[in-house]
């Protein structure tokens, strides 16, 4: 019986000691210069900061934090963080500061943090459906309607539906697509969009080195662009141009490639947000006559401009008449040449409202936006190889 006691005993004690929580601080080393020692100081608990480190004599002083400070965990800094300014416009407070906790901001329904203030939630144009909901932290996700779906709004919400010849779905389907036949489509295409040569200039190095152009080859994930490939990219197009000709050749060649998807992806959803933009701005042929012939260098011709006005949505017309332009100038950028026509359209007497519209689409191409897919390409794929982009990304 006093064996049974016994072992009762000793297995209760080792369950105490199971379940009893920790209560000794956290350690954290401490070099007094006063005396030399290398010691190890209790931490302070969330809540309190350190007032006093602890000596060889003594052991660490904490203090709470003062009004508008916070300490959300052990730790032995010597003073507490500041809690966030109040929530600004279109912010409200999700999290309130205490002592033990910062504010935690966030944007009104529909909208989402961007940067430094709460942008609106991009709505998917017609051909284009809700892949995934924006949140408060992330932007709506845009993907084109797969065979058999349509999408005929503009939506933050709405995905593509599938469609169903019985209820008129399909004549709905085919308004959305712009209701042209298949010439008018291949007149209207372009080899690259605005958002692609955004991004592809970006990658552009300001002063390529010799061997530029086959360290970015080799470092370049997915299917190997050929050596012969490569031979008339460099036959072909100036320093300048090569690297905007290799990625256009590599994104091609890649399509399925996981990283190249989501890059895709990306750059679809810059290119939704693009043509609604433009589409808004209800340009006239005069306009349109006026912005082309103020471009620099060789022209587009009137005759062509009002082709591409009958041919082509109003949506369609700006990015296709940029793309011919750069297509007759070699190694200029369509973005800069934009700008450049811009400053000299108000000696026309050009509508304010249009050159800040597209003055805006210029912002929009120059944006962090770019900027981070750029750095998606060359950190995130490239790695170490980021180095030699610009000099100025070093990994």
């Amino acid at each position: 019986m006093n064996k049974f006691l016994c072992c009762t005993l000793v297995l209760l004690d080792i369950s105490v000691k199971w379940t009893v929580p920790e209560t000794i601080p956290p350690k954290h080393p401490y070099y007094d210069r006063r005396t030399g020692l290398q010691l190890l100081c209790d931490q302070c608990p969330a809540g309190t900061y350190v007032k006093k480190p602890c000596t060889a004599t003594s052991q660490t002083v904490c203090a709470p934090c003062p009004e508008g400070h916070y300490e959300d965990d052990w730790n032995f800094d010597d003073e507490c963080f500041w809690c966030s300014a109040v929530c600004q416009e279109l912010q409200f407070v999700r999290q309130e500061c205490t002592s033990t906790q910062k504010r935690i901001c966030e944007c009104v329904e529909g909208r989402y943090f961007n940067v430094e203030y709460c942008a609106r939630h991009t709505k998917c144009p017609p051909g284009f459906g809700v892949v995934e909901k924006g949140t408060p932290w992330t932007d709506t996700v845009c993907g084109r309607c797969p065979e058999g779906y349509f999408s005929d709004v503009f939506s933050s919400l709405a995905p593509c539906r599938k469609t169903d010849a019985r209820s008129g779905d399909t004549k709905q389907d085919n308004v959305w697509q712009g209701g042209k036949d298949n010439k008018s489509d291949q007149q209207c295409g372009i080899d690259v969009t605005l958002c692609e040569e955004a991004f592809f200039r970006f990658a552009v190095p300001t002063k390529p080195t010799p061997n530029w152009l086959s360290s970015l080859t080799d470092s370049l994930p997915g299917k190997n662009i050929s050596a012969e490939a490569l031979e008339k990219i460099k036959q072909r197009n100036s320093p300048q141009e090569q690297t905007f000709q290799l990625l256009k050749l590599w994104k091609q060649q890649n399509k399925d490639h996981s990283m190249v998807m989501k890059i895709i992806q990306d750059i679809d959803l810059c290119e939704n947000s693009i043509l609604k933009q433009i589409g808004h701005l209800n340009v006239t042929p005069e306009q349109l006559n006026m912005l082309m012939e103020n471009l620099p260098g060789e022209k587009v011709g009137r005759e062509e401009t009002e082709r591409i006005m009958k041919v082509c949505q109003s949506a369609e017309q700006i990015p296709k008449l940029l793309n011919l332009w750069r297509i007759k100038n070699q190694d200029q950028d369509s973005i800069k040449g934009l700008m450049y026509g811009l400053k000299h359209l108000k000696a026309y007497h050009f509508p304010k409202t249009t050159i800040q519209g597209l003055r805006k689409v210029v912002k929009s191409l120059r944006s962090s936006t770019m900027q981070k897919l750029y750095q998606k390409l060359f950190l995130e794929m490239l790695g170490k190889q980021a180095h030699l982009v610009k000099g100025k990304l070093v990994v």
